[in-house]
């Protein structure tokens, strides 16, 4: 589950990186997001939970983000397009991933390319 101020919108940035759709919406706002296929697959659904005030300290959940149909670079673009920024937390420049926030400034990585876009 993801603490957040703004479901809807944070829904509509996940599902735009991941290539989810919204799968469960509860009268509170929470929303489920998860793969096009639904539920009971091998992959993973996220929650959005309504919060007024962001958690204190460092969240447990950090997401890295791999892209598989294109290089790193245009998918930096893509995310910064959909409304993540870059995040500095101390890094040289050196690193092979770009630290990123989502539109709530929950850190996440964009990792290189592990497979060959296509």
């Amino acid at each position: 589950m993801l603490g957040c101020r703004d479901p809807e919108v944070l829904a509509r940035f996940w599902c735009e990186v991941l290539d989810f759709v919204v799968l469960d919406r509860e009268d509170d706002g929470t929303l489920e997001i998860g793969p096009r296929e639904g539920f009971g697959g091998p992959q993973p659904t996220i929650i959005l939970s309504r919060r007024d005030e962001p958690e204190r300290g460092k969240p447990r959940l950090h997401i890295d983000v791999n892209a598989t149909d294109r290089d790193q670079g245009a998918e930096l673009e893509r995310l910064l397009k959909l409304g993540a920024r870059k995040a500095d937390i101390g890094q040289t420049g050196e690193e092979p991933w770009h630290v990123l926030a989502d539109p709530e400034g929950n850190e996440f990585c964009l990792l290189k390319a592990r497979l060959n876009p296509l």
